[in-house]
């Protein structure tokens, strides 16, 4: 058995107005995080050494002028903002937003030259990213773009893991975003991702309706019997271990969820609310489907938190060690 290598962790802070810098830091605080993860961080090393005075956190930082040449003992912050950013705790900010970005693209292109391994992404502010040169609605969307592959949005902790039909679209637009082919792309990836990604050979996969009760045979909608029904048949057929669809307030209720591998949620609040509602910072948002490994914490800016140094980095260290798992399980010679 090979010895399993560190993971070139790569990290974009998000939202430098967040709590970004500080769960990163609490993170990698504790020295033993430094046996399995070599961290480089995108943003500007002053940052890092003022939030850490302030938050009396110890960890070592290092400002790296080579990227190929990490040091394996500390936090290396690659400086990708020309001066360190003024930091407003907790105000939404374009100047904060355009940070977020820089730090993400610049994360993103290491990522694709494999100069680090996976990425972990800090929160961002949706509404303060958003500019000519970027308007993807978040991460997910982003990084589909930039890498090869087709993105699923896939929320996971080891009892629970829900994936999205849809994920940033308006509740409104979802019955005509759905089709055949997108449910059947689905699927696909979440079947895939279980297999590859988490070793589950047969995955058994549990469909959640559209509309309420699934529509009571037509009374409240006929989308599910239309739509659904017919797929989840057609993969019955060919043998995959697909089902539903099912009504999604009962189906979390009575813990249906337990006796499947993973839960596909048509609608963003469908999924992430009763999975936020089990999990909530211990779960995290891996983006299946892609050629490369990302991450993130299943919270957002909380800027209600920020600068006050009580943030919580149980999700975002979740994030860092889940990412390993994965791009190891890809990886199983050195698993």
């Amino acid at each position: 058995m090979s010895e399993i290598p560190k993971i070139r962790v790569g990290i974009s802070v998000g939202d430098p107005n967040g709590i970004g810098f500080e769960i990163i830091l609490k993170t990698f605080s504790d020295k033993r995080i430094f046996d399995f993860f070599t961290p480089v961080v995108f943003a500007h090393h002053k940052n890092f050494i003022e939030e850490r005075k302030k938050l009396g956190i110890t960890v070592s930082v290092f400002s790296l002028s080579n990227i190929k040449n990490p040091n394996k003992g500390q936090l290396n912050v690659v400086n990708v903002w020309d001066a360190p950013f003024p930091i407003v705790y907790g105000k939404e900010q374009a100047e904060a937003g355009l940070r977020a970005i820089t730090s993400l693209e610049a994360a993103t292109l290491a990522l694709k030259n494999r100069d680090v391994d996976v990425l972990v992404t800090a929160p961002i502010h949706k509404k303060s990213i958003q500019s000519e040169a970027f308007k993807f609605p978040g991460h997910t969307d982003y990084l589909n773009a930039q890498l090869e592959g087709q993105s699923l949005m896939f929320m996971v902790t080891d009892q629970l893991k829900v994936a999205l039909m849809s994920d940033h679209i308006p509740l409104k637009d979802v019955v005509g975003y759905l089709n055949e082919d997108k449910i059947n792309t689905k699927i696909a990836l979440l079947e895939k991702s279980l297999i590859q990604d988490f070793g589950i050979q047969r995955p058994k996969i549990a469909v959640l309706g559209i509309n309420p009760h699934t529509g009571d045979n037509g009374v409240i909608g006929e989308e599910d019997d239309t739509l659904l029904t017919p797929v989840i048949k057609k993969w019955n057929e060919k043998g995959s271990l697909v089902f539903g669809p099912y009504p999604a307030d009962g189906f979390f209720g009575n813990q249906s969820y337990s006796k499947f591998d993973a839960v596909l949620a048509i609608y963003h609040d469908q999924g992430l609310i009763p999975f936020k509602t089990l999990s909530f910072g211990q779960g995290v948002n891996f983006t299946a489907g892609l050629s490369h490994v990302r991450t993130s914490p299943d919270h957002g800016t909380a800027f209600d938190l920020a600068g006050k140094g009580v943030a919580d980095p149980s999700s975002f260290s979740e994030a860092v060690y889940r990412a390993r798992e994965i791009f190891n399980k890809r990886n199983e010679e050195f698993s």
